[in-house]
């Protein structure tokens, strides 16, 4: 049987004595960290819960983090890890939808989560994971790991559900997708290939735990028997002190974390000789920020992950070698895991010819169960066990699946079809521009307009005329954005890194039944 405790439990048997976990000024080998799981599964199984009843973690990245996910399945119950930089109404809407009957949180979540315990009726039981004085109305996550005896392993695992996982929320009310523990780990026995690690590395929890793609690294890591380090939250000095000072060999990170590192200072003096993968995604990696990367850690191998939190996550991976390779190649997203049979359908759901752009479909077992309460939505995006992930892509003849762009993202103006993902990047290409989103606008004639939305290079200025001129030259003229707005302010993101364009669009679209026109 397949399990999240099972994966646990194999990876301390292939390094035992070996440090597991890093974070702050303590370690601790997998013999304790096995015990410490075990022990606090106990703990959990003392409250008033049934068998895959939900518990759900509000925290920040930590060592203990990391024990609870293999805790909660342990006592058989199963993992709501909630968004760390949700608003307490989208976190208050997990709880209810999930039903959750145990909280647990650290010390950057104090205060919602005593207003959470007020305000979801579900809630039984709050458990504080952090490292100072307990609340008086918690319970210590450390008095249940000391005062209790190991638990017995449950039997849950393969299809049974381990975790229900919210969506980022870019569009409506959070969906939750439940995955199960086969599918957890079959998305890393696809991963696991393209990141190569062994029992002597060392892999850095730069992102946020919460997010699935962390599972993934999580599970590679497990799978590999290396050990694991922690940073609380992203800060791109720590980070390259950390690769330096714990000699760091794996890590997985957001293209816009990969621009913060270097911007550093330090990014070209930190000692990263031991920095063998970066394994990055969550959204598109500027060509230029690659290469200016690829350029300063020539011993780094970079990956990118492809996937989705319905396929848990990963669905194609571009490895390092192909990387190396340099050309067209790195504007793909790679080609299917071993595990994941990818499709490109139309509207009519028929496949289409090589080199024409369709709906990106997969399947395999490291596929959703469904949407958590949410039948219709279900229905929609699993069709006889092929997810349909809303994205646009094309396959060239090599196998390389390279994406258009969100389906719903897309733009119709004049009776043309226009990938904001194309725009973007030419916009991108000019050189006083550091960031970019393109969304389609309301327009009488046309239906929608292309608007570019324009954060400049510190120092920098260039005209909207300018800037619509330099689009021309790389893409057709009705690709091209009508109308730019220039904004100081970092693009709104999600938990997971991708740009909030629903939220870029709301005041353009204010007062109107559709979001199209």
């Amino acid at each position: 049987m397949i399990s999240l405790p099972g994966l646990l439990e194999r990876g301390a048997r292939i390094n035992r004595t070996a440090t597991a976990t890093r974070f702050l000024d303590r370690e601790r080998s997998w013999s304790q960290v096995l015990n410490r799981v075990s022990r606090l599964a106990a703990g959990l199984s003392g409250y008033n819960l049934e068998e895959a009843d939900r518990i759900a973690i509000l925290s920040l990245n930590s060592d203990n983090y990391f024990e609870s996910i293999f805790a909660v399945p342990w006592a058989g119950f199963c993992l709501v890890p909630l968004n760390t930089r949700w608003a307490l109404p989208e976190n208050q809407y997990a709880l209810v939808d999930s039903g959750s009957k145990v909280l647990l949180f650290d010390d950057a979540f104090i205060d919602q989560a005593r207003l959470l315990k007020d305000q979801v009726d579900s809630l039984q039981q709050l458990v504080y994971m952090g490292d100072n004085e307990t609340p008086d109305w918690a319970d210590s996550y450390e008095e249940l790991v000391a005062q209790h005896q190991p638990a017995q392993m449950s039997r849950r695992g393969d299809d049974d559900m381990a975790g229900i996982f919210y969506t980022g929320g870019t569009t409506g009310f959070p969906k939750g997708v439940m995955q199960s523990h086969k599918a957890i780990w079959a998305s890393a026995i696809g991963m696991f290939p393209s990141v190569g690690m062994n029992q002597t590395h060392c892999y850095l929890h730069a992102a946020p735990m919460f997010h699935m793609a962390d599972f993934a690294g999580s599970m590679n890591t497990l799978l590999a028997g290396g050990s694991h380090a922690f940073v609380a939250g992203f800060d791109a000095g720590l980070v390259l002190k950390i690769f330096s000072d714990w000699k760091v060999t794996h890590t997985l990170i957001v293209p816009a974390m990969v621009k913060m590192l270097l911007a550093h200072p330090d990014a070209g003096k930190a000692d990263l000789s031991r920095l063998e993968k970066i394994t990055y995604g969550a959204s598109p990696m500027p060509a230029a920020l690659l290469s200016d990367a690829m350029r300063l850690w020539p011993q780094v191998g970079f990956t990118q992950a492809y996937g989705q939190t319905e396929m848990a996550p990963v669905i194609t991976t571009l490895n390092a070698e192909d990387h190396r390779k340099g050309g067209d190649i790195l504007k793909s997203a790679g080609r299917p895991t071993p595990v994941s049979e990818v499709r490109l359908l139309d509207s009519d759901d028929n496949d289409v010819e090589l080199g024409v752009q369709g709906e990106v479909v997969v399947k395999g077992p490291h596929a959703m169960l469904g949407y958590w309460n949410k039948p219709d939505e279900t229905a929609k995006a699993l069709v006889d066990g092929w997810v349909y992930t809303g994205d646009a892509g094309i396959f060239d003849a090599s196998g390389y699946l390279y994406i258009v762009d969100r389906v719903k993202d897309m733009i119709i103006t004049g009776g043309e079809n226009v990938f904001t993902t194309e725009v973007e990047n030419a916009l991108i290409s000019h050189d006083a521009v550091q960031d970019v989103a393109v969304i389609g606008i309301p327009h009488d004639e046309w239906g929608e307009m292309v608007h570019g939305i324009v954060i400049l290079v510190a120092g920098m200025e260039v005209s909207e005329a300018a800037l619509i001129g330099h689009c021309r030259k790389s893409i057709a003229g009705y690709k091209c954005p009508k109308s730019i707005s220039f904004r100081e302010q970092p693009l709104p993101l999600s938990g997971a890194g991708k740009v909030l364009k629903t939220e870029l669009r709301a005041p353009f679209w204010k007062g109107r039944n559709r979001q199209v026109n």
